[in-house]
């Protein structure tokens, strides 16, 4: 049977499970409310985070200034320096080095050795009114020029048999370019090795045949490091170095010979 609302008839409020009338409206004006109240309590905190912040500025504005003064001024030296002194000192050493690397390469170009000696000599001199390796190195050495004069020292050293100089230079030298570095390593093992200092002269061989596995460095050093073994009376460690050379470089003219090396170190 149907059934009709008389006038002014109002629905009733609905019961939640505990038998309290509640309204739609009035949970969603409560809601409203909680909305707001929470975005003021933000509002307020953000504020007092402000004035804090502000309060601090204020009280410490010398110290704050005085320190965005310090990283400016040390921001500008730096560019300056850079500018003004790095690069002019980078260029100058570089035009100091050329005539030295010149002679470097003739003496190692000099296969019958006569001029070699002299050449080193002028490499470490210096000659034509250019600085000397060992004058670049000193008056550079903060550039890469300078730090490139201590490995032609070195080398230049070596061949001219000043060994402990030698030594001396080289370790002073350091490259990103790992056949120079490598080379290096290897040419310090020399100089130990002609001071009769095999002990020394072994532990540079194995640092040099271990920086760079390629088959120029690799089995040119581990030869060496197999006879300066052999000549410790370290067979084992000798039989490790020609083995090596035989299984992974036989192609290389170190592998050449190296099955009469294994068979004295066995």
């Amino acid at each position: 049977m149907a059934t009709f609302n008389k006038r002014g008839y109002k629905a009733p409020k609905e019961k939640d499970e505990k038998g309290v009338n509640t309204n739609v409206a009035d949970i969603e004006q409560i809601n409203i409310d909680e909305k707001d109240s929470a975005t003021a309590k933000a509002f307020d905190t953000l504020d007092q985070t402000a004035n804090r912040a502000e309060d601090f500025a204020a009280k410490n504005s010398k110290a704050i200034i005085g320190f965005l003064t310090v990283v400016a001024l040390a921001t500008v030296s730096y560019l300056m320096y850079q500018k003004f002194i790095a690069e002019p000192n980078q260029e100058e050493a570089a035009n100091e080095l050329f005539v030295a690397q010149q002679n470097f390469q003739k003496a190692v170009d000099d296969v019958t050795g006569t001029k070699s000696d002299s050449l080193y000599n002028l490499v470490l001199k210096g000659s034509e009114g250019k600085f000397g390796v060992v004058k670049i190195a000193d008056e550079y050495s903060g550039t890469d020029a300078g730090n490139l004069a201590n490995y032609y020292a070195g080398i230049a050293y070596l061949n001219t048999k000043k060994y402990a100089e030698a030594i001396t230079s080289l370790e002073k030298f350091s490259s990103d370019d790992i056949m120079l570095s490598t080379l290096a390593k290897g040419a310090i093992g020399d100089a130990y090795a002609q001071q009769n200092k095999q002990k020394e002269a072994l532990e540079f061989y194995i640092k040099a045949a271990d920086a760079n596995k390629n088959d120029f460095t690799r089995p040119r050093f581990l030869l060496k490091a197999g006879k300066t073994a052999l000549a410790l009376g370290n067979k084992a460690d000798a039989l490790k170095y020609f083995t090596d050379i035989k299984d992974n470089y036989e192609a290389t003219p170190e592998g050449q010979g190296i099955d009469a090396l294994i068979g004295l170190a066995q």
